[in-house]
């Protein structure tokens, strides 16, 4: 068995507050077994990477990991565990940039105690499995995204492990590179027999594990075995077809929606572009009542009336009709006779302007005769 975990409990103290990332998670990975761990962000995949690489401890429960229980162990045993048995390939790589592939591949080894000669032996042999037996000497910046990933596996495969975990191991590569990497990583996994855990958001990368399992909230959901490809889509048992969308509802009318209707315009109504429905239209304007003194010409005393249009209200003292205002009134002329409309001849014979009286203008008869 490589990992047995029993009611995993994991708590962080975050500024006085309790954070449970796992509340209770158990299960097993056998030798050669493909595990994919899928899971929306904050679901507690992180966590479980970091208790079953042994980079941290569990809160409550039981882990143990090739065989050792991961609670006896004190900080030197717990690092030489993870050396021996777990090898890690991320997603960012998380190689030295100053380094060969080489010496990036050997570096697990100098913690085992393994002279220069062997370790370079070993991590020649290995990057020559994983297809860059021709890129030793090239440092990372030298190197694509996919070669870097697989120096990072050769890097995690060199020292033997029974257990290799790999976070988004695909995550920052292209299709056809992620898809070469996946290959090599289920051809170690079936020749090796090395577990290989898989966490991934690509459900796609997930359908190739043998075996799901999905975390939310701290827990794990019911596992899920890998799905074979099939020919086509089954239906779905329990669900009825349905015979189509619902129809629907028609609108309410006016009257039911509230509506006054006479607040609607009639079809006439409608085709004229300058109606106001009655219900809406504002008080008639007319034009303002003139005086009831009749109009004067200038210097004209109250008794004798001038000779203009008059007004609404005539020498009758009667109102006449009421008119609606219209869009461009007569100008009425400035000048001394006010009663005279522009536009019409002055003919001082034909006695529409009288003479006031009084004023000196009349003829010499008739000052005689005043006198």
């Amino acid at each position: 068995m490589a990992v047995e975990a029993v009611d995993l409990v994991r708590t962080y103290e975050l500024g006085g507050v309790s954070v449970a990332a796992l509340r209770g998670v158990s299960l097993t990975i056998a030798a050669g077994d493909y595990l994919a761990v899928v899971g929306p962000s904050g679901s507690g995949k992180s966590t479980l990477m970091h208790l079953l690489g042994g980079l941290d401890r569990p809160t409550t429960g039981r882990l143990v990991i090739g065989g050792r229980d991961v609670a006896t162990l004190d900080a030197g045993e717990l690092a030489t565990l993870r050396n021996e048995t777990i090898g890690f390939v991320f997603q960012s790589f998380h190689l030295l940039p100053r380094t060969s592939a080489l010496d990036n591949v050997a570096l697990p080894l100098v913690y085992r105690g393994i002279g220069g000669r062997r370790r370079r032996e070993l991590a020649a042999a290995m990057l020559g499995r994983v297809g860059l037996g021709h890129r030793l000497d090239h440092r990372p910046n030298q190197l694509s995204g996919g070669e870097q990933q697989r120096v990072a596996i050769a890097r995690a495969l060199v020292t033997d492990p029974v257990l290799l975990l790999a976070d988004e191991p695909t995550g920052n590569l292209d299709s056809a590179t992620g898809e070469s990497v996946l290959i090599l990583l289920e051809e170690l996994n079936a020749e090796d027999g090395v577990a290989l855990v898989l966490v991934t958001h690509d459900r796609e990368v997930a359908e190739r594990a043998h075996r799901q399992i999905t975390m939310r909230d701290g827990l794990v959901l019911a596992p899920t075995a890998g799905l074979e490809p099939t020919a086509g889509l089954e239906p779905t048992a329990g669900l009825e077809p349905t015979a189509g969308p619902e129809p629907t509802a028609a609108k309410p009318s006016a009257a039911e929606a509230g509506l006054a209707t006479t607040d609607l315009p009639s079809a006439a109504e409608a085709d004229s572009p300058t109606v106001v429905p009655a219900a809406r239209r504002g008080p008639e304007i007319v034009d303002p009542a003139p005086s009831a003194e009749p109009r004067r010409a200038s210097g004209s005393d109250s008794g004798h009336p001038s000779g203009g249009s008059g007004g609404a209200i005539g020498a009758t003292g009667r109102r006449g009709p009421t008119r609606l205002p219209v869009s461009r009134p007569d100008p009425v002329d400035p000048g001394p006779d006010r009663g005279h409309r522009l536009g019409e001849p002055l003919d001082a014979g034909s006695g529409e302007l009288d003479a006031p009286a009084g004023s000196g203008g009349g003829t010499a008869a008739e000052s005689g005769s005043d006198s």
